[in-house]
């Protein structure tokens, strides 16, 4: 493998490990010493050029996206989520290699938690109360299920550890800085270099109030051919009152729905069958962050079943606040959320990666471009006709990326000072239907992870290429010819798509 992406990878070892699946890196943490990452960065571009000159420039843009993030923002620094995952063991739960290797794998790991844990104490000096409260539940929750064993004291010494980074953190929530803004040339350095992109957030900041808008008329329209005359705001607080009732029940239907959206792109010949098993659960504590996500089987390591993680409901909540939980888990959205998860969004995404033969594309990823691509999966659908005769899948869909809007718009009024975090918990409520702790973890969840925006921004993009791709190749457009080309890229910077159409 080219030393560069060896450097890249040591600069991502958790993402390597489990979503490219380098299990060489196995029972191994990342040294996220302030004097480590200075010295891995150093590293970076040290290597000849690939030959490939779209592989190239991809790793170019991580290389750039890394010296950004580690670099000049230095968020190993201000935010914990990176010395979470470097801690997280739930990469071993999956059936990737026999249990016993696993287990080995998860010793070793476990056994350098007070290394990783000294690292982080050192390293997080510059985290924002606002990031730390946010992130306090997850460091939790790394410690699950550990109990001291026969093991002479390995746990008990990681246990140990872990508290003394969960006192950390909750003391940052206490005493850190009340500002959670990155500032808006960080931002623009967090979104656009590792993407090979000119980042204009005025310009985005138009292009998400424009979408909400389009998003509402969408809305609008569905809600009428569902219920004429009903306010929409009243018709959607009472589709999102009816929801599974149990965190079961909710994998139970999210099970059933990825067989009917798996057919559904296979009879409409939107890509090839991804095959593989895909099943669904509970979110390891420690990744309770998000409400959904998905954990593949990875490009470079054996077939095995992939995971669509939902996260319930804290049981320790009042039980009106799980309610409000629950909700975005309705029968309405939770369609768009199993399409979005799994195919033909991320689950579909992981099998086709898996087809990639090259190295840089499938170590170097785009976040934008991976939930861009699963954003505007949703939307596909409803263009084709899934649930043609039911309105609700279409609300669904508009529900769920007017929170990603809002996200952008959030990422975006948050870190470059022009929206309060009040506000943005306001904006949740009033945009995107969503409640209480709801609305209150998405607004949180800006001020660790600054470039969620990249749903919406990476939908457009892809949006906007697809136009392209129909005006230049005409009569010989298909989707699935368009899908397999840009997937045939990897996961590649939103700068880069176009090499997916070509000149042709």
């Amino acid at each position: 493998m080219n030393p560069r992406l060896t450097a890249v990878c040591d600069l991502t070892v958790a993402a390597a490990r489990e979503y490219a699946g380098l299990h060489e890196y196995d029972g191994r943490i990342q040294d996220l010493s302030p004097a480590g990452v200075q010295q891995n960065l150093a590293r970076l571009g040290n290597g000849p050029n690939e030959s490939d000159l779209h592989d190239e420039a991809q790793l170019r843009a991580t290389e750039d996206g890394l010296r950004a993030w580690f670099g000049e923002v230095e968020d190993h620094r201000r935010n914990p989520l990176h010395h979470i995952e470097n801690l997280d063991l739930a990469c071993y739960d999956r059936e990737y290699a026999p249990a016993e290797v696993r287990q080995e794998a998860k010793r070793r790991h476990l056994a350098q938690w007070p290394e990783a844990v000294d690292m982080a104490l050192e390293a997080l000096d510059q985290v924002p109360a606002p990031v730390a409260a946010a992130l306090a539940n997850a460091a939790k929750g790394l410690g699950a299920g550990l109990s001291p064993g026969d093991d002479d004291g390995a746990t008990a010494r990681a246990l140990e550890a872990h508290a003394r980074l969960v006192a950390h953190i909750e003391q940052l929530a206490e005493h850190g800085d009340p500002d959670p803004a990155l500032g808006a040339q960080n931002l623009i350095k967090l979104m656009g270099r590792g993407d090979a992109i000119q980042v204009d957030l005025g310009r985005l900041s138009r292009q998400a109030d424009s979408e909400r808008d389009r998003l509402r008329v969408l809305l609008d329209d569905a809600a009428e051919r569902l219920r004429p005359g009903v306010a929409v705001n009243d018709l959607v607080q009472e589709l999102l009152a009816d929801h599974p009732t149990t965190p079961d029940e909710i994998y139970a239907e999210a099970q059933a729905q990825i067989d009917e959206a798996t057919a559904f792109t296979i009879e409409h010949n939107l890509l090839p069958d991804p095959g593989g098993v895909c099943l669904v659960g509970p979110a390891p504590e420690s990744r309770r962050w998000a409400m959904a996500m998905m954990s593949w089987a990875a490009p470079k390591e054996p077939d095995a079943p992939s995971w669509y993680y939902v996260t319930p409901p804290d049981p320790a909540w009042p039980p009106e606040a799980q309610e409000e939980w629950l909700s975005v888990f309705s029968r309405t959205t939770l369609p768009a959320i199993t399409v979005h998860e799994v195919t033909p969004g991320h689950y579909a995404h992981g099998r086709m990666l898996r087809q990639v033969t090259s190295d840089v594309r499938v170590l170097c990823f785009s976040g934008a471009f991976i939930e861009g691509w699963a954003h505007y999966a949703e939307e596909l659908f409803v263009e084709e006709g899934f649930r043609a005769d039911d309105p609700r899948f279409t609300i669904g869909v508009c529900i769920e990326a007017l929170i990603r809007v809002t996200r952008l718009a959030s990422a975006i009024g948050l870190h470059d000072e022009s929206m309060t975090l009040e506000e943005s918990v306001h904006r949740f409520e009033q945009d995107a239907f969503l409640k209480g702790p709801a609305a209150l973890a998405e607004a949180n969840r800006a001020s660790y992870d600054p470039t969620y925006g990249r749903y919406t921004w990476g939908k457009l993009e892809i949006r906007a290429l697809r136009d392209e791709a129909r005006a230049r190749w005409g009569k010989r457009y298909k989707h699935r010819r368009f899908h397999e080309a840009l997937l045939a890229l990897g996961a590649p910077a939103l700068g880069l798509i176009g090499d997916a159409i070509g000149d042709d």
